[in-house]
């Protein structure tokens, strides 16, 4: 339990047995190794990752599933795994994540240039996590 503790940027308490959080040495080290583009290993990564986005992650699952028997296909399952591997290959870098989830409020900004910089940074993020789930590093 300590481990998977430390591995997430936590550790134990000793005293009370409690996880406290820890400052990263690399905000941007990975949490957890980039998973499987496989439903399991995504379903952890997700739940590790960004837990709130769970719900999103079945409802999406769902959808895709529905899709592909609708079109007898499965290019829209396909698509599920790379969408959600985007979201783990972000998630799971604490300083990628902390800097699209600014741009992603700064978009709301009065100040066009502001939401224009906010457009840039977020596309520059996602296109680089859908190249590396791509394996284009």
């Amino acid at each position: 339990m300590a481990l998977a503790w430390a591995r997430a940027g936590k550790v134990l308490d000793e005293r009370k047995g409690r996880p406290m959080t820890m400052p990263y040495a690399d905000e941007d080290a990975p949490l957890i190794p980039m998973p499987e583009l496989k439903l399991p290993a995504l379903r952890q990564a997700v739940a590790t990752v960004a837990p709130s986005r769970l719900p999103e992650f079945f409802e999406d699952l769902q959808k895709a599933f529905v899709r592909a028997g609708d079109e007898d296909s499965v290019v829209p399952i396909r698509m599920f795994y790379r969408q959600w591997g985007v979201v783990v290959e972000i998630e799971r870098h604490p300083g990628t994540a902390r800097r699209l989830h600014a741009a992603e409020q700064a978009v709301n900004s009065p100040d066009p240039a502001v939401r224009e910089q906010a457009i840039r940074a977020a596309g520059e993020i996602v296109r680089a996590a859908h190249r590396k789930v791509a394996g284009g590093g």
